[in-house]
């Protein structure tokens, strides 16, 4: 029994499942839409939502709060390279959004392995 125990395993090992991940979101905020299947994006959807959280309240935040920010994304996606357009780009735009800053639209089934495919993408404000 899974009691208490949050997440999806996508049948991975740990470090594959967490840079699968981190490489999930980090092309979430690059690309701002992209094409995968369900599962993953119900894995990664709540985990991005968060971080863009983090770096709308670190707006208005004075400096140490904005480095403790930063600190925080950089420590879940594993790197520096994608703040600046989480923080510069993509959290100004929800700043008057108190959440569900992702939306997820079916596409039907991959020809291959009949696999849910799903566009999860960043709402346009």
């Amino acid at each position: 029994m899974r009691h208490q125990i949050s997440g999806k395993r996508l049948n991975r090992s740990t470090g594959a499942r967490k840079a699968l991940r981190r490489t999930l979101i980090r092309q979430l905020f690059e690309h701002e839409r992209i094409k995968t299947t369900k599962a993953k994006a119900q894995a990664i959807r709540g985990e991005a939502e968060k971080l863009i959280t983090i770096a709308r309240n670190s707006i208005d935040a004075d400096d140490a709060q904005k480095v403790h920010a930063r600190r925080l994304v950089a420590k879940k996606l594993g790197t520096n390279k994608d703040l600046p357009k989480l923080f510069d780009e993509i959290a100004p735009r929800f700043v008057n959004r108190p959440g569900g800053y992702t939306r997820t639209l079916k596409l039907g089934p991959r020809k291959g392995d009949a696999a849910e495919m799903v566009l999860i993408e960043l709402v346009e404000e």
